[in-house]
Protein backbone atom coordinates (compact mmCIF):
# COMPACT_ATOMS: atom_id res chain seq x y z
CA UNK A 1 0.00 0.00 0.00
CA UNK A 2 1.90 3.41 -0.77
CA UNK A 3 1.34 5.71 2.21
CA UNK A 4 2.26 9.24 2.71
CA UNK A 5 5.86 9.81 4.38
CA UNK A 6 6.72 12.81 6.94
CA UNK A 7 10.22 12.53 5.43
CA UNK A 8 12.85 10.32 4.14
CA UNK A 9 17.18 10.69 4.29
CA UNK A 10 19.05 11.39 1.63
CA UNK A 11 23.16 10.81 1.79
CA UNK A 12 23.91 12.58 -1.77
CA UNK A 13 21.66 14.96 -2.01
CA UNK A 14 18.64 17.48 -0.26
CA UNK A 15 15.48 17.50 -1.84
CA UNK A 16 14.74 20.60 -0.59
CA UNK A 17 15.26 22.17 -3.69
CA UNK A 18 13.83 19.40 -6.17
CA UNK A 19 10.16 18.57 -6.82
CA UNK A 20 8.76 20.35 -3.93
CA UNK A 21 10.14 18.68 -0.80
CA UNK A 22 10.40 15.50 0.56
CA UNK A 23 7.16 15.50 2.29
CA UNK A 24 4.89 15.21 -0.63
CA UNK A 25 6.58 12.35 -1.84
CA UNK A 26 4.46 9.43 -2.31
CA UNK A 27 6.45 6.11 -1.21
CA UNK A 28 5.90 2.59 -0.40
CA UNK A 29 8.82 0.84 1.70
CA UNK A 30 9.85 0.51 -1.98
CA UNK A 31 9.26 3.27 -3.99
CA UNK A 32 8.89 7.06 -4.50
CA UNK A 33 6.73 8.89 -7.22
CA UNK A 34 7.83 12.26 -8.22
CA UNK A 35 4.57 14.52 -8.01
CA UNK A 36 6.06 16.84 -10.80
CA UNK A 37 6.34 13.62 -13.46
CA UNK A 38 5.65 10.89 -12.26
CA UNK A 39 8.66 9.37 -12.26
CA UNK A 40 9.27 5.91 -9.89
CA UNK A 41 12.76 5.68 -8.23
CA UNK A 42 13.79 3.99 -5.08
CA UNK A 43 12.88 4.82 -1.63
CA UNK A 44 15.62 6.12 0.62
CA UNK A 45 18.40 4.47 -2.21
CA UNK A 46 20.99 7.55 -1.41
CA UNK A 47 21.38 8.08 -5.35
CA UNK A 48 20.97 10.86 -7.75
CA UNK A 49 17.55 10.86 -8.54
CA UNK A 50 16.87 9.16 -11.69
CA UNK A 51 13.90 11.55 -12.29
CA UNK A 52 13.59 13.53 -15.86
CA UNK A 53 13.24 16.91 -13.90
CA UNK A 54 16.39 16.22 -11.90
CA UNK A 55 18.86 18.55 -14.54
CA UNK A 56 16.55 21.24 -14.74
CA UNK A 57 15.73 21.36 -11.06
CA UNK A 58 19.73 21.11 -10.21
CA UNK A 59 20.10 24.57 -12.55
CA UNK A 60 17.17 26.31 -11.02
CA UNK A 61 17.73 29.81 -9.26
CA UNK A 62 14.70 32.03 -8.01
CA UNK A 63 15.21 35.36 -7.30
CA UNK A 64 13.73 36.24 -3.77
CA UNK A 65 15.94 39.02 -1.81
CA UNK A 66 18.87 40.36 -2.29
CA UNK A 67 20.45 38.64 0.65
CA UNK A 68 20.01 35.27 -1.40
CA UNK A 69 22.54 36.58 -4.05
CA UNK A 70 26.49 36.87 -3.98
CA UNK A 71 28.16 40.03 -3.68
CA UNK A 72 29.25 39.14 -7.43
CA UNK A 73 26.05 38.17 -8.24
CA UNK A 74 24.51 41.74 -7.37
CA UNK A 75 27.02 43.43 -8.27
CA UNK A 76 26.76 42.00 -11.66
CA UNK A 77 23.55 42.71 -11.98
CA UNK A 78 23.94 46.56 -11.68
CA UNK A 79 26.12 46.23 -14.41
CA UNK A 80 24.33 44.34 -16.63
CA UNK A 81 21.19 46.53 -16.50
CA UNK A 82 23.35 49.39 -17.17
CA UNK A 83 24.52 48.18 -20.35
CA UNK A 84 20.87 46.55 -21.09
CA UNK A 85 19.80 50.28 -20.46
CA UNK A 86 22.90 51.59 -22.80
CA UNK A 87 21.66 49.58 -25.85
CA UNK A 88 18.28 49.07 -25.76
CA UNK A 89 18.78 45.48 -25.20
CA UNK A 90 16.79 42.34 -26.79
CA UNK A 91 16.98 38.81 -27.24
CA UNK A 92 15.24 35.86 -27.64
CA UNK A 93 15.84 34.23 -23.97
CA UNK A 94 12.94 33.32 -23.43
CA UNK A 95 11.63 32.63 -26.81
CA UNK A 96 8.72 30.02 -26.35
CA UNK A 97 8.77 30.54 -22.62
CA UNK A 98 5.63 31.62 -20.51
CA UNK A 99 5.78 33.83 -17.50
CA UNK A 100 2.79 33.75 -14.78
CA UNK A 101 2.76 37.17 -12.97
CA UNK A 102 0.61 36.46 -9.98
CA UNK A 103 -0.51 39.80 -8.32
CA UNK A 104 -1.86 40.18 -5.02
CA UNK A 105 -1.64 43.59 -4.62
CA UNK A 106 -1.78 46.33 -7.50
CA UNK A 107 0.44 47.60 -9.65
CA UNK A 108 1.46 49.75 -12.09
CA UNK A 109 5.38 50.31 -12.31
CA UNK A 110 6.21 46.70 -11.37
CA UNK A 111 3.61 45.22 -13.71
CA UNK A 112 4.73 47.01 -16.56
CA UNK A 113 8.17 46.90 -16.69
CA UNK A 114 8.09 43.07 -15.98
CA UNK A 115 5.54 42.54 -18.81
CA UNK A 116 7.67 44.42 -21.35
CA UNK A 117 10.91 43.07 -20.23
CA UNK A 118 9.88 39.60 -20.26
CA UNK A 119 8.32 40.46 -24.32
CA UNK A 120 11.89 42.11 -24.74
CA UNK A 121 13.25 39.09 -23.83
CA UNK A 122 11.50 36.74 -26.52
CA UNK A 123 8.86 35.48 -23.71
CA UNK A 124 4.79 35.65 -23.50
CA UNK A 125 3.12 36.67 -20.14
CA UNK A 126 0.19 36.05 -18.23
CA UNK A 127 -1.46 37.92 -15.23
CA UNK A 128 -3.64 36.68 -12.50
CA UNK A 129 -5.19 38.13 -9.26
CA UNK A 130 -6.77 36.61 -6.57
CA UNK A 131 -10.18 37.89 -8.47
CA UNK A 132 -9.73 35.83 -11.82
CA UNK A 133 -7.88 32.77 -10.31
CA UNK A 134 -8.72 30.05 -7.42
CA UNK A 135 -6.32 31.80 -5.11
CA UNK A 136 -9.36 33.73 -4.40
CA UNK A 137 -11.16 31.08 -3.21
CA UNK A 138 -8.71 29.27 -0.70
CA UNK A 139 -6.82 26.78 -2.93
CA UNK A 140 -3.92 25.63 -1.18
CA UNK A 141 -0.75 27.66 -2.17
CA UNK A 142 0.96 24.21 -2.65
CA UNK A 143 -1.54 22.84 -4.94
CA UNK A 144 -1.09 25.88 -7.23
CA UNK A 145 2.69 25.95 -6.93
CA UNK A 146 2.30 22.51 -8.13
CA UNK A 147 -0.17 23.19 -11.11
CA UNK A 148 1.28 26.04 -13.07
CA UNK A 149 4.79 24.24 -12.99
CA UNK A 150 2.82 21.86 -15.35
CA UNK A 151 1.84 25.24 -17.37
CA UNK A 152 4.00 28.00 -17.27
CA UNK A 153 8.22 28.42 -17.46
CA UNK A 154 8.06 31.11 -14.69
CA UNK A 155 6.59 32.67 -11.95
CA UNK A 156 6.69 36.24 -11.08
CA UNK A 157 4.90 36.85 -7.80
CA UNK A 158 3.34 40.46 -5.77
CA UNK A 159 2.29 39.35 -2.45
CA UNK A 160 1.63 39.79 1.12
CA UNK A 161 3.76 37.17 3.27
CA UNK A 162 7.20 36.48 2.20
CA UNK A 163 6.26 32.47 3.53
CA UNK A 164 4.20 32.49 0.34
CA UNK A 165 7.26 33.24 -2.08
CA UNK A 166 8.73 30.20 0.02
CA UNK A 167 5.45 27.95 -0.21
CA UNK A 168 5.81 28.30 -4.39
CA UNK A 169 9.58 27.67 -4.34
CA UNK A 170 9.03 24.59 -2.01
CA UNK A 171 5.88 23.17 -4.07
CA UNK A 172 6.83 24.23 -7.51
CA UNK A 173 9.56 23.38 -9.90
CA UNK A 174 10.20 27.08 -11.70
CA UNK A 175 12.02 29.62 -11.32
CA UNK A 176 10.19 32.29 -8.63
CA UNK A 177 10.74 36.23 -8.87
CA UNK A 178 10.03 38.02 -6.12
CA UNK A 179 7.87 41.69 -7.24
CA UNK A 180 7.14 42.28 -3.50
CA UNK A 181 6.44 41.20 -0.46
CA UNK A 182 5.85 42.92 2.86
CA UNK A 183 9.23 41.86 4.07
CA UNK A 184 11.18 42.93 0.80
CA UNK A 185 11.32 44.96 -2.60
CA UNK A 186 14.47 43.02 -4.13
CA UNK A 187 13.57 44.24 -7.66
CA UNK A 188 12.95 47.89 -6.82
CA UNK A 189 15.95 48.54 -4.74
CA UNK A 190 18.30 46.79 -7.16
CA UNK A 191 17.20 48.91 -10.15
CA UNK A 192 17.42 51.62 -7.16
CA UNK A 193 21.53 50.76 -7.08
CA UNK A 194 21.11 51.14 -10.98
CA UNK A 195 19.93 54.63 -10.67
CA UNK A 196 22.70 55.75 -8.44
CA UNK A 197 25.26 53.72 -10.66
CA UNK A 198 24.41 56.13 -13.90
CA UNK A 199 25.42 58.74 -11.38
CA UNK A 200 28.31 57.68 -9.21
CA UNK A 201 29.90 54.22 -10.07
CA UNK A 202 32.05 54.92 -7.08
CA UNK A 203 29.70 53.79 -4.05
CA UNK A 204 32.44 53.63 -1.73
CA UNK A 205 32.33 57.37 -0.31
CA UNK A 206 28.39 58.00 -0.57
CA UNK A 207 25.71 58.29 1.90
CA UNK A 208 22.47 56.96 1.05
CA UNK A 209 19.38 58.21 3.50
CA UNK A 210 16.11 56.48 4.11
CA UNK A 211 13.33 58.33 5.49
CA UNK A 212 10.03 57.14 6.28
CA UNK A 213 8.81 53.44 7.45
CA UNK A 214 11.56 50.78 8.47
CA UNK A 215 9.34 48.28 5.81
CA UNK A 216 10.24 45.85 2.52
CA UNK A 217 12.48 49.21 1.15
CA UNK A 218 14.01 49.67 4.42
CA UNK A 219 14.81 45.90 4.79
CA UNK A 220 16.28 45.46 1.19
CA UNK A 221 18.26 48.79 1.39
CA UNK A 222 19.73 47.36 4.65
CA UNK A 223 20.45 43.73 2.00
CA UNK A 224 22.07 45.85 -0.31
CA UNK A 225 24.24 47.99 2.06
CA UNK A 226 25.96 44.30 2.58
CA UNK A 227 27.47 44.00 -0.32
CA UNK A 228 27.89 47.57 -1.81
CA UNK A 229 30.10 50.12 0.35
CA UNK A 230 27.77 52.98 0.70
CA UNK A 231 26.47 54.53 4.30
CA UNK A 232 23.24 53.59 5.02
CA UNK A 233 21.31 56.08 7.03
CA UNK A 234 17.76 55.35 8.34
CA UNK A 235 15.43 57.83 10.07
CA UNK A 236 12.23 56.74 11.21
CA UNK A 237 9.70 57.17 14.00
CA UNK A 238 10.37 55.12 17.38
CA UNK A 239 8.28 52.00 17.06
CA UNK A 240 8.66 51.85 13.28
CA UNK A 241 12.03 50.30 13.10
CA UNK A 242 13.06 47.92 10.38
CA UNK A 243 13.69 44.16 11.74
CA UNK A 244 16.46 43.28 14.29
CA UNK A 245 17.29 40.56 12.76
CA UNK A 246 17.70 41.69 9.41
CA UNK A 247 19.47 44.84 10.55
CA UNK A 248 21.77 42.65 13.27
CA UNK A 249 22.81 40.32 10.24
CA UNK A 250 23.94 42.99 7.79
CA UNK A 251 25.76 44.53 10.70
CA UNK A 252 27.53 41.21 11.56
CA UNK A 253 28.40 40.74 7.66
CA UNK A 254 29.88 43.96 7.40
CA UNK A 255 27.10 46.46 6.04
CA UNK A 256 27.71 50.09 7.52
CA UNK A 257 23.61 51.03 8.87
CA UNK A 258 23.06 54.01 11.57
CA UNK A 259 19.51 53.98 12.70
CA UNK A 260 17.93 57.69 14.22
CA UNK A 261 14.75 59.07 14.83
CA UNK A 262 15.90 61.92 13.74
CA UNK A 263 15.52 63.12 9.32
CA UNK A 264 17.64 65.73 9.57
CA UNK A 265 20.94 63.55 11.34
CA UNK A 266 20.03 60.80 8.63
CA UNK A 267 20.05 63.41 5.24
CA UNK A 268 23.14 65.41 6.63
CA UNK A 269 26.08 65.26 4.00
CA UNK A 270 23.73 62.68 2.39
CA UNK A 271 24.27 61.97 -1.34
CA UNK A 272 20.90 60.12 -2.28
CA UNK A 273 17.75 60.23 0.24
CA UNK A 274 15.33 57.59 -0.46
CA UNK A 275 11.72 57.65 0.83
CA UNK A 276 8.64 56.00 0.56
CA UNK A 277 4.59 56.12 1.26
CA UNK A 278 4.15 56.36 5.09
CA UNK A 279 0.80 53.36 4.74
CA UNK A 280 2.08 50.94 2.34
CA UNK A 281 -0.64 48.41 0.75
CA UNK A 282 -2.22 46.57 3.93
CA UNK A 283 -1.92 49.02 6.12
CA UNK A 284 -4.58 51.57 4.56
CA UNK A 285 -6.32 51.71 7.87
CA UNK A 286 -3.08 53.28 9.68
CA UNK A 287 -3.41 56.23 7.97
CA UNK A 288 -4.60 58.63 10.10
CA UNK A 289 -2.13 57.12 13.15
CA UNK A 290 0.73 57.03 10.88
CA UNK A 291 0.44 60.29 9.67
CA UNK A 292 0.90 61.53 13.14
CA UNK A 293 3.60 59.19 13.93
CA UNK A 294 5.65 59.89 10.67
CA UNK A 295 5.12 64.19 11.33
CA UNK A 296 8.68 65.85 10.42
CA UNK A 297 9.55 63.12 8.01
CA UNK A 298 8.84 64.77 4.91
CA UNK A 299 11.05 64.72 2.59
CA UNK A 300 11.01 68.90 1.70
CA UNK A 301 12.84 72.07 0.90
CA UNK A 302 14.45 72.35 4.17
CA UNK A 303 15.44 68.78 4.69
CA UNK A 304 17.15 68.89 1.31
CA UNK A 305 18.80 71.62 2.09
CA UNK A 306 20.39 69.55 4.89
CA UNK A 307 21.90 67.10 2.32
CA UNK A 308 24.99 67.12 -0.12
CA UNK A 309 24.53 70.32 -2.47
CA UNK A 310 24.51 67.78 -5.43
CA UNK A 311 21.89 65.32 -3.27
CA UNK A 312 19.63 63.32 -5.81
CA UNK A 313 16.16 62.44 -4.42
CA UNK A 314 14.79 58.66 -4.47
CA UNK A 315 11.08 57.64 -4.54
CA UNK A 316 10.25 54.33 -5.64
CA UNK A 317 6.15 55.85 -6.28
CA UNK A 318 3.52 56.05 -5.89
CA UNK A 319 4.05 59.23 -4.39
CA UNK A 320 1.93 61.07 -1.79
CA UNK A 321 2.69 65.13 -2.45
CA UNK A 322 2.37 66.98 0.68
CA UNK A 323 3.17 63.64 3.10
CA UNK A 324 6.56 61.96 2.73
CA UNK A 325 7.68 63.91 -0.19
CA UNK A 326 6.77 67.94 -1.61
CA UNK A 327 5.82 68.75 -4.48
CA UNK A 328 8.22 71.00 -4.63
CA UNK A 329 11.01 68.74 -4.40
CA UNK A 330 9.72 65.40 -6.08
CA UNK A 331 8.87 67.93 -9.38
CA UNK A 332 12.34 69.61 -8.34
CA UNK A 333 16.22 69.44 -10.55
CA UNK A 334 17.61 67.30 -7.24
CA UNK A 335 14.81 64.37 -8.28
CA UNK A 336 15.41 61.43 -10.10
CA UNK A 337 11.89 59.70 -9.46
CA UNK A 338 11.44 59.48 -13.44
CA UNK A 339 14.86 57.85 -14.35
CA UNK A 340 14.56 55.80 -11.52
CA UNK A 341 10.86 54.00 -12.51
CA UNK A 342 12.22 53.57 -15.48
CA UNK A 343 15.43 51.89 -14.46
CA UNK A 344 12.48 48.55 -12.95
CA UNK A 345 12.46 47.76 -17.28
CA UNK A 346 16.45 47.52 -17.57
CA UNK A 347 16.76 45.61 -13.89
CA UNK A 348 14.07 43.92 -14.27
CA UNK A 349 15.72 42.44 -17.61
CA UNK A 350 18.73 41.90 -16.26
CA UNK A 351 17.40 39.58 -13.38
CA UNK A 352 15.10 37.68 -15.59
CA UNK A 353 18.10 36.97 -17.80
CA UNK A 354 20.17 36.06 -14.73
CA UNK A 355 17.64 34.16 -13.23
CA UNK A 356 17.16 31.47 -17.26
CA UNK A 357 20.53 31.89 -18.13
CA UNK A 358 22.34 28.69 -17.26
Amino acid sequence: MITRRAAFSWSVLSLQQCFSSAINYLCSGVLCLCHTCFTAFPAGSGIFLPCTCYPMIMTMKHFLSIKDLKQSEAVTLVHRAYEMKKTNYRSDLLKGKMLALIFEKASTRTRTSFEVGIHQLGGDTMFMTPRDSQLGRSEPLKDTARVLSRFVDGLVIRTFGQEKLDEFVEYGSIPVINALTDEYHPCQIMSDLLTMYERTPDFSDLIVSWVGDGNNMAHSWINAAVYFPFQLNIAVPRGYEPQREILERASQMGAKVWITHDPKEAVAGAHYINTDVWASMGQEEEQKKREKAFAGFEVNRELLALADPECKVLHCLPAHRGEEISEEVLEGPQSVVWDQAENRLHMQKAIIEWVFSK
